[in-house]
């Protein structure tokens, strides 16, 4: 049978209707059935990525892309994990806050609901599948998962678990779908199902996420990409400055919470630039200076205005000597992108003037960007991190993926 996005889509805001009243230990019991099917089906799952992953070799796809694409039993566990960790969690539905008595006498709140279908247009990270999935059902959501196509048997994999799960507590499977034809057409039409689909989520390259905000009719959160910055102020702990450093460049360089850029302030460049320039010939990190701080690197090359913009997403780092607290600060205002600044201080009021002034999603004093997760955050697991600001900014948990609608308790009052 050819699959219709159109159909698909139609069928799972059906359904998302009447999984939005599933109370709450439903929903937990469904979510640990899924985490159950990641470890019944792992070997399946591992031949499928194997299959994603040798055609990637074959198409000689870029290395961060292998990485993010890479399934093992150490990151099907952490997937799994993360699911049993959402279940653990309070559900925002039907939460009601900021109550109060009007002078009317009616009764004033705010009740959570869930937003209705939730699509994820994604590339080559399969973790998304389930992530994305588990989120949205926690939220009381429908969800439609399309994938790229340099993971399509993963992702594949991954939905049956999920299928599995929804047949054996009797739900409608049409409240997760996932796409299985990987064609641009499909996805262009997806964009434009506005009447079935409440909200696109995409995930990727900077390329996808602007093509499908330019041409959504569908409202779009949006996540260009991870420019983060560490700022080594002139109070910093430079040993500490060092780990966070090297933890945040060169523990995985492929996903969007590395650092890209490095400011150190001119006051203890000349003590802290020859550590970083030790490390960064242990590890091998290609370095992009400015005229202040090329002369403390071996063969770096000159910094230019796009190194400052640049996501390298690989063992490569821009590296510039400011002149104080401000101009670190103006520095990423100007090429941030709204993802993770961290800065390494002992001045305890630096680190809260930096947490004060710096707009982005997430703000560190004296920590890694990797910690820049949801699930490292306490939300179990990300459906993505958004540097919009409407509605949700930062890393996106179950709360994210809901709405609030105003409730009103009255006894017979009437408007004069």
């Amino acid at each position: 049978m050819t699959f219709s996005i159109a159909a698909a889509a139609k069928a799972a805001k059906k359904a998302a209707r009447g999984y939005s009243s599933l109370g709450s230990q439903a929903k937990n019991a469904l979510l640990t059935e899924i985490a159950e099917q990641l470890i019944e089906q792992k070997e399946q799952i591992l031949i499928a990525n194997q299959k994603d992953l040798d055609a990637a070799q074959e198409n000689q796809i870029d290395a961060s892309m292998q990485d993010r694409l890479r399934l093992n039993e150490a990151r099907l566990k952490a997937i799994r994990d993360a699911v049993l960790e959402i279940v653990q969690q309070p559900d925002p539905v039907g939460e009601i806050s900021h109550v109060q008595q009007r002078p009317s006498g009616i009764r004033v709140g705010k009740m959570r609901i869930p937003l209705g279908v939730i699509a994820m247009i994604y590339e080559s990270r399969p973790n998304v599948t389930i992530d994305a999935a588990a989120l949205c059902l926690k939220a009381g959501n429908g969800v439609i998962l399309r994938g790229g196509k340099e993971a399509i048997h993963s992702n594949l994999a991954l939905a049956k678990c999920i299928q599995v799960a929804l047949e054996k507590h009797q739900l409608d499977p049409n409240v997760v779908v996932v796409v299985p034809n990987t064609d641009r057409n499909v996805m262009n039409e997806l964009m434009t199902l506005n009447d079935s689909i409440d909200l696109i989520i995409p995930r990727g390259g900077e390329g996808l996420i602007r093509f499908v905000t330019e041409n959504s009719r569908i409202p779009v959160i949006q996540h260009f990409k991870g420019v983060c910055h560490l700022y080594i102020d002139k109070q910093a702990d430079l040993q500490k400055g060092l780990s966070i450093l090297e933890n945040g460049k060169t523990q995985r360089t492929s996903v969007c919470n590395s650092l890209e850029t490095l400011l150190v302030h001119q006051s203890v460049a000349e003590t802290f630039l020859p550590m970083a320039a030790a490390m960064f010939n242990n590890k091998g990190v290609k370095v992009h200076a400015c005229n202040n701080s090329i002369r403390y690197f071996h063969e770096a090359e000159a910094a230019t205005e796009d190194d400052w913009h640049a996501e390298y997403l690989a063992l490569e780092i821009a590296v510039r000597v400011v002149d104080d607290f401000d101009h670190a600060v103006e520095h990423i205002g100007l090429y941030g992108s709204g993802h993770t600044e961290v800065i390494v201080t002992q001045d305890y009021s630096a680190a809260n003037e930096f947490i004060r002034v710096v707009d982005s999603a997430v703000v560190m004093a004296n920590a890694s960007s990797r910690f820049s997760d949801g699930g490292e955050l306490g939300l179990g697991a990300e459906i993505g991190i958004s540097t919009s600001k409407l509605h949700a900014y930062g890393p996106m948990g179950a709360t994210s993926l809901t709405t609030e609608k105003f409730v009103v308790y009255g006894d017979g009052e009437t408007r004069g």
